[in-house]
């Protein structure tokens, strides 16, 4: 049992502030306990002597024996909200339900409130839900602790929203097709308990067979990725995140910032989590039917059985637009189904037993195609007709699912005819949609779960690294009392074995020209200025300078700088050996720190095409061998990378390794807000970080 179980099973519930006015939360909340709740129901209220029949205290204080009380929930004014939650504190109360708003929801005056709550939470180390929160169900004990209008059936499927209207909705439309839940959760402003938390309960708990969230930002995103990470090893986390917006790329300094928003870190950050997550409310039942009451597949191969051509073919379809694929039957196969089926039925995949076809058809369809070694799933497709009995149907494909152990669908294209059949697989678990698209992706999640479990998830590298060196250079930035870097901190990435060309920043003519000589061929050379970003655009970058003109072109770049830009602060110029970017493919590797996440890296197609291209992909970091190797396969242009059209293959092993090694630099510095190199150049003999920018925040340094 999870730390949070008495919230789920409480023996006793207080409600602090049960009333018994017409239209209150403190009624509707008191009446829903003592119309389904198994356990004892407690009213605090100082102002009523009695409450529908329960003997009012003046304060939590007075119950009877108050440290056998499981829960609190609070309905009070938010004026005396907190008091109300030190005393059950100060009582020994360890889960409290905090219905009340007025909190951090309502301006500055609500924050200030929330932040004392949660300093009081903090203090008596409470389970705290809210506030402004729906309040709890857990149906194994008939608890409704809420203010909704309807108790949840009873089932396998537990539930957390953000919104406590989103869950009186949910209850509503899962009455009507008895979905049924084991716990529900409306998580208001996650003062103290967030979505982690009840991922991580759930997951330790037998009787949640699936987890589903209705999210609309998440608090600690490292956190919900390493919980969820364990837990959808055995349990499926279904997820429908709301609140998307690229207001935050608007304002970022870097390419990756640009293209890195807060739906980005979103996406790549679910995905690491193991979380499955759809778009729609529909989706979200369709998903948690199939993975509560279906074995896993061992293959992506389906098989179609139909009594009707078109929705056959829309079947078909379907698996076109999913990660499934149509199930190639054996030689076996196709000859029993030839012996079996009338001559006018296609044997071939979907299989169409004709319109005639009566529920025996079905079942000798159904019985050949699941005991074909290369069907891993099937879907069956039926239209009412005056031969077929959709509720002889469903017992057939009950049967039939049961012996083969393979997981099924079923499309029944009727209305009210379904009825029977539909109560029958839904008693057996399994799913029955009208549309075959929802059957086909329904079972394509149930194979994407299956990859997900079978994850093995790889702690990252630690490389030996100069971490004091790196410091010191990122503290330079604040001794110039600036927040931006550019190449003049070439040496951070030196300090964690990036390679970078050979070169230096210098600010002489003479120390320019030295350089040169050092490198011994020709150079690039780059005017170094925090207030000049773009330096191609000013003339600020010469390329292929031979060493004897090393000197005339260092003051040609600083006078075009200065009459660009008169106040620029310049450091000096940068000196630099020429990287052969013919031989090899420009990248970009980047990072920008997300609100939720953190460290958000990025990958992708570099150099100047970056912006209008745009093909880059997100992690966050820290990320392992694994998950660096993945982000230079999902870009569109990785058969560059790969060797296409004749070219010789980059060395991968050191292009993933640079990743692991930005991703270490950015997560040992909290203070690093946003960085690029751009180019990052990959050839066939290694990587080199050619040019380099990033912004600090130096309060975190």
């Amino acid at each position: 049992m999870g730390r949070l179980s008495t919230l789920f099973g409480p023996e006793r519930v207080a409600v602090i502030g049960a009333s018994e006015s017409e239209g209150s939360v403190g009624r509707a909340i008191t009446e829903n306990l003592l119309e389904s709740y198994e356990g004892e129901v407690l009213a605090v209220n100082p102002n009523a002597d009695e409450v529908l029949g329960l003997p009012c205290r003046d304060g939590i204080g007075e119950v009877d024996s108050p440290g056998t009380v499981d829960v609190a929930v609070v309905v009070v004014p938010p004026q005396i909200a907190v008091d109300a939650i030190r005393q059950a504190g100060e009582v020994g109360i360890g889960n409290v339900v905090v219905i009340t708003a007025g909190f951090g929801e309502t301006g500055s005056d609500g924050a200030a409130r929330e932040r004392e709550l949660r300093e009081v939470a903090e203090e008596y180390d409470l389970n705290l839900v809210g506030p402004n929160s729906l309040g709890v169900m857990s149906t194994p004990k008939g608890l409704n602790a809420t203010f909704g209008n309807e108790m949840a059936n009873e089932g396998d499927i537990s539930f957390m929203s953000q919104s406590g209207a989103f869950v009186t909705a949910v209850l509503d439309w899962a009455a009507e097709r008895d979905v049924g839940f084991k716990d529900i959760v409306s998580l208001g402003n996650k003062a103290i308990l967030d979505e982690g938390d009840f991922v991580e309960e759930w997951g330790e708990d037998p009787e949640t067979d699936v987890i589903l969230g209705y999210l609309e930002d998440i608090e600690d995103g490292g956190e919900f990725i390493r919980t969820s990470r364990e837990v959808t090893q055995d349990t499926p986390i279904v997820v429908v995140k709301s609140g998307r917006t690229d207001a935050g790329a608007s304002a970022a300094a870097s390419h990756t910032g640009a293209m890195a928003g807060s739906e980005r870190a979103y996406e790549a950050g679910l995905e690491q989590a193991g979380t499955l997550r759809v778009e729609s409310v529909q989706e979200l039942f369709d998903y948690a039917q199939i993975l509560s009451g279906q074995p896993l597949p061992d293959g992506e191969e389906i098989a179609i059985v139909t009594n009707a051509g078109g929705p056959g073919v829309m079947t078909t379809d379907a698996v076109g637009d999913s990660d499934l694929s149509l199930a190639e039957f054996s030689d076996d196969t196709f000859e029993t189904l030839q012996g079996t089926m009338p001559e006018a039925a296609n044997i071939y995949n979907p299989v169409d037993i004709i319109g005639d076809a009566p529920a025996e058809r079905f079942e000798s369809a159904l019985e050949t195609v699941l005991a074909d070694e290369n069907v891993s799933m099937a879907v069956v497709v039926a239209c009412p007709t005056a031969v077929l009995s959709f509720e002889e149907l469903a017992e057939v494909v009950v049967e039939k699912q049961r012996e083969s152990g393979l997981p099924v669908a079923t499309t029944l294209m009727g209305g009210k005819s379904v009825g029977a059949g539909q109560e029958i697989l839904a008693q057996a678990g399994i799913p029955q949609y009208f549309d075959p698209a929802r059957a086909v992706g329904s079972l394509d999640a149930l194979t994407e779960y299956r990859n997900i479990s079978e994850r093995e998830f790889q702690e990252p590298d630690t490389f030996d690294v100069d971490r004091e060196r790196a410091r010191e250079i990122l503290q330079s930035a604040t001794r110039r009392d600036t927040n931006r870097l550019g190449v003049e901190a070439m040496e951070l990435l030196d300090a964690y074995g990036i390679p970078t060309p050979q070169g230096a920043v210098v600010d002489s003519p003479g120390e320019a020209e030295a350089i040169a000589e050092d490198i011994g061929d020709n150079v690039v050379m780059k005017i170094v200025s925090p207030d000049i970003l773009h330096k191609s655009d000013i003339g600020g970058v010469e390329v292929g300078v031979p060493p004897e003109e090393v000197r005339d072109t260092y003051e040609d770049l600083v006078v075009r700088a200065r009459n660009y830009q008169s106040d620029a602060t310049i450091l000096g110029v940068q000196v630099q050996e020429m990287v052969d970017l013919e031989a090899g493919t420009e990248t970009i590797l980047g990072m920008n720190r997300d609100p939720q996440f953190g460290p958000l890296l990025l990958f992708g197609l570099g150099g100047i095409f970056v912006e209008v291209l745009e093909d880059t992909t997100v992690r966050v970091a820290p990320v392992s061998e694994p998950e660096a190797s993945a982000m230079l396969d999902d870009i569109e242009s990785a058969p560059l990378l790969q060797g296409a059209r004749g070219r010789e293959p980059v060395d991968r092993d050191a292009l993933v390794e640079t990743v692991q090694r930005l991703s270490q630099l950015v997560t040992d510095f909290p203070a690093i807000v946003e960085l690029d190199i751009n180019p990052l150049v990959a050839t066939p003999d290694g990587v080199k970080a050619v040019d380099l920018r990033l912004t600090l925040d130096q309060e975190e340094l």
